[in-house]
């Protein structure tokens, strides 16, 4: 039960999001920008990041919407998505994804674990100065999603149905737009 009065109908971060529309709007343009927009890492790539780094810190909404999206980006691969949660190592991914995802992985334990040998293996792996920046920023942005989520204790479901389902339509049509639907629908908390 979240800890204070949230939309019922919302899980997760968006009812977080409709409980705060000022806050959200910003926060929906970073994810969009950092996750839906062109971008040399695919989109399926991106989610994968945001993804291990939501299960790293146990955020069941975060990371299996995340995963969902990614999923319906990588032709509905979810074994794919699973593999990455548990061992990227062993995933079918290319090394220059493994090597952004080590660096993810540091940022979410603690951003100063990430080294100069870290990112030379991802250079050498083929990752851009951007896509190493990319990496860092999604990763410690999750952090701070999750830490929205599970910290007002928002209703995170279980039905795979329902993440795939949204998943499919992020992937589609983008942070943004999705979000202003239900932003619109909900008016500011008149009791806070």
């Amino acid at each position: 039960m979240p800890h204070i009065p949230l939309p019922p109908d919302l899980p997760g971060i968006r009812g977080a999001m409709a409980f705060r529309p000022e806050t959200a709007r910003p926060l929906n343009a970073l994810v969009e920008i950092l996750l839906h927009a062109p971008n040399s890492l695919t989109a399926g790539e991106r989610e994968l990041i945001a993804t291990y780094v939501s299960s790293r810190n146990c955020t069941e909404y975060c990371h299996n919407i995340h995963g969902a999206i990614a999923a319906a980006h990588l032709g509905g691969d979810e074994a794919l998505v699973k593999q990455v949660k548990t061992d990227f190592t062993q995933a079918d991914i290319s090394p220059k994804l493994k090597a952004l995802l080590v660096i993810a992985g540091k940022v979410q334990r603690d951003g100063k674990l990430v080294t100069a040998a870290d990112v030379d293996t991802a250079r050498r792996a083929g990752a851009t100065d951007l896509e190493i920046h990319d990496t860092v920023l999604i990763a410690a942005a999750f952090c701070m999603y999750n830490r929205y989520v599970d910290g007002l204790a928002t209703a995170q479901p279980d039905d795979p149905a329902f993440y795939r389902e949204r998943g499919k339509r992020v992937a589609r049509d983008g942070y943004v737009t999705v979000s202003e639907e239900y932003l619109a629908a909900y008016s500011p908390a008149a009791d806070r």
